[in-house]
């Protein structure tokens, strides 16, 4: 009875945690296939997990103006990220905050569809509520130029 999507939902949010950018991927896609649909037309500071690290994906997002930011593997040379990198990578927390509260209050984490049709009217529905939301999970603490740009993703 019912049907079983395996998918992955990516989010860009920027730093007042509106919703900026979406993709759905199948469940077995690489999550750094998503980023290039994912951050199309968007410019800035992308932070991401550590599921994101690639040489190619930062150099192609670099050419599109954006600069991503990881933290790195335990088998990675370090890397020199500035102040304001560093904080906006302490704060990624932030996207895990959304995810949450998409999957727990607008029940986004559902296997019951019955029809790929329901299936994305229920991930829309999810997004939607979730914009008109007027209380949402933000980046306090720093200065609105100086974070204009920034693109938080997972």
């Amino acid at each position: 009875m019912g049907w079983f999507y395996g998918f992955k939902l990516h989010l860009a949010i920027n730093h007042q945690g509106e919703i900026v950018s979406f993709c759905v991927t199948r469940g077995n896609v690489d999550d750094r296939k998503a980023v290039p649909h994912l951050m199309k037309n968007l410019k800035g500071i992308a932070c991401a997990d550590k599921g994101y690290i690639s040489k190619n994906l930062t150099a192609s997002l670099a050419e599109q103006g954006i600069t991503l930011v990881t933290k790195v593997r335990k088998n990675m040379k370090k890397k020199i990220l500035s102040a304001f990198e560093k904080f906006l990578l302490s704060k990624r927390g932030i996207i895990e905050t959304i995810i949450d509260q998409l999957k727990n209050w607008y029940h986004l984490e559902h296997s019951r569809h019955r029809s790929p049709v329901n299936f994305l009217v229920n991930i829309v529905s999810a997004l939607a509520a979730y914009a008109w939301r007027p209380n949402k999970p933000r980046v306090n603490g720093i200065s609105k130029l100086s974070i204009e740009n920034t693109i938080m993703s997972s």
